[in-house]
């Protein structure tokens, strides 16, 4: 059986462009769920996400650049959960610590 790709606003995976920091952990027709890991100030690549809901495992701070160029700043606390509607951004840890989060996202 042929599982319904998830939406995007663009082509870039998260999983197959920044491998290092987004881990598939579970997938079936309804959901995939990624295990997101950033070192401390570390920036990934510009890619997309479906919507979805985070799941902050350490405290985080981020800033988030979107292909228009407009930038914004998310923050969250560890076992906090956050919903995200469909995008593509640049993410950069903006803390001196390490983060860790759990994204979940909807498929069609």
């Amino acid at each position: 059986m042929a599982r319904p790709k998830a939406k995007r606003v663009g082509q870039q995976d998260p999983v197959k462009v920044d491998s290092k920091r987004y881990k598939v952990e579970f997938e079936n027709d309804k959901v995939r769920v990624l295990r997101i890991s950033y070192g401390s100030h570390e920036k990934s690549v510009m890619h997309g996400h479906p919507a979805g809901l985070a799941v902050f495992l350490t405290d985080g701070h981020f800033k988030f650049t979107y292909p228009t160029g407009k930038t914004e700043e998310v923050t969250g606390k560890a076992g906090q959960a956050m919903w995200f509607e469909v995008t593509d951004h640049l993410p950069e840890n903006l803390s001196d610590k390490s983060f860790e989060a759990i994204y979940v996202e909807l498929k069609a």
